[in-house]
């Protein structure tokens, strides 16, 4: 038996079914138009089941966060999700409001209503324990005019916040199917690795990296940890190479500067396990220039140099398994791209297992047009590198304890 309930262990005919999806994304701030639907694509499976089963399907979402130039209203967003569900998603400009409940006790049995951005509430964005997100004005105010919650935002499940953990406590809670295959994949991989592993660790959050380095180095699921990205240079600096003041300073200006002991510290107790490359890519006079680690001029390194591609690609081509996350570098930049899509390329073309982080080289995967080559892309970089790293989900463990606490009260 499942650690949480699912949605086959419910009977939603005629209820009234509050989920909480992952549809933050890419939104032009000028014309408000959605840029990219993939994440709509994806929860659109779990939207029609619970249609098509007859229930009254209640979406809460969210887009952005305040501050940022595409925090927007979700009326966009109810348009692209009928497009990709196939059925009509209805939309209100309101969350909790009288006008909101009004239009969800308004719902006839397979009918689907968004409401509006969560994270227009302020009480949404505060990191709290399930039983306090059970007293926001968010959850004391939709409880009531709900039978079940579905969580179905593995993108998000790393996150404290009411809308993924404050109806565990309120409304028997289940996982929907994008949160349910996420985590079985993603654990059936951890848990069933098959031997040369190799993890691909790039990208420019270096804590997060380090954090699963470490992790999988110490209890043997990895075999090699290939670094790209920024922390590829904190390693080089942490073995001893001078990677000169600009790029010191950017390490520096992102917090990083203690995590060089860190880094110095695995690479004496894994050793050979940590592989980073042996030659960098700088940026010098708007051109690429290759570079040995021991010749690096005062430019920032913006992406791993040709040769050590060969090692990492040899590396990844012979492995069993493979955890990917992060690109190799700027990769926005075409002549800084080569590392990012020689490692997917080696990825796309290796016998083995090969799970994908979200996030930018999930895009890059898809943009080379090798996104059905890989075997999983997850739908969430923070979530999956979580699970990477040992950490449980929160919004995952709410489930769990919300599965017990109904259990008891039947």
């Amino acid at each position: 038996m499942a650690d949480f309930n699912t949605i086959d262990d419910f009977d939603v005919n005629g209820k009234t079914v509050l989920l909480r999806i992952d549809i933050n994304s890419p939104v032009d701030p000028n014309s408000g138009i959605i840029l990219d639907d993939t994440r709509m694509k994806l929860h659109s499976e779990t939207i029609k089941e619970l249609s098509l089963k007859g229930a009254k399907v209640v979406i809460i979402a969210h887009q952005s966060r305040p501050g940022k130039n595409d925090f927007t209203k979700l009326d966009q967003h109810a348009v692209e999700l009928s497009r990709c569900v196939g059925l009509e998603v209805k939309y209100v400009d309101s969350l909790f409001s009288s006008r909101a409940k009004e239009a969800i006790l308004a719902l006839e049995p397979g009918q689907i209503l968004l409401l509006e951005n969560a994270r227009f509430f302020s009480e949404e964005i505060l990191k709290r324990s399930p039983e306090e997100q059970a007293t926001s004005v968010l959850v004391r105010e939709l409880s009531p005019v709900a039978d079940y919650f579905v969580n179905d935002a593995f993108a998000a499940a790393h996150r404290s916040q009411a809308s993924l953990l404050g109806f565990t406590r309120t409304l028997p809670s289940a996982a929907g199917r994008v949160m349910e295959n996420e985590l079985k994949t993603i654990s059936n991989a951890l848990d069933n690795v098959q031997h040369p592993c190799v993890f691909a660790l790039g990208g420019m959050k270096a804590d997060d990296s380090i954090m699963v380095m470490e992790n999988v180095l110490a209890n043997g699921t990895a075999d090699y940890v290939l670094v790209s990205g920024l922390i590829a240079n904190i390693v080089i600096w942490a073995a001893g190479y001078d990677i000169k003041s600009t790029n010191k300073n950017f390490i520096k200006s992102r917090g990083y500067e203690d995590m060089v002991d860190k880094c110095r510290e695995l690479l004496q107790r894994f050793g050979e396990k940590i592989v980073y490359p042996r030659d960098v890519a700088v940026g010098v006079l708007n051109d690429r220039a290759d570079v040995t680690i021991e010749n690096i001029p005062d430019a920032p390194i913006f992406d791993i140099g040709r040769e050590s591609l060969i090692e990492y690609s040899q590396l990844l081509r012979e492995a069993k398994t493979i955890f990917a996350n992060g690109p190799a570098g700027v990769f926005e930049n075409p002549i800084f791209s080569i590392g990012t899509q020689d490692i997917i390329n080696a990825m796309a073309f290796s016998e083995g297992f090969t799970i994908v982080g979200g996030g930018h080289i999930a895009a890059a995967c898809v943009s080379m047009g090798y996104g059905e080559k890989m075997d999983h892309i997850s739908s969430g970089g923070g979530a999956s590198i979580n699970m990477l790293a040992g950490k449980p989900l929160a919004a995952v463990e709410a489930l769990k304890a919300s599965k017990e606490l109904f259990a008891n009260k039947e």
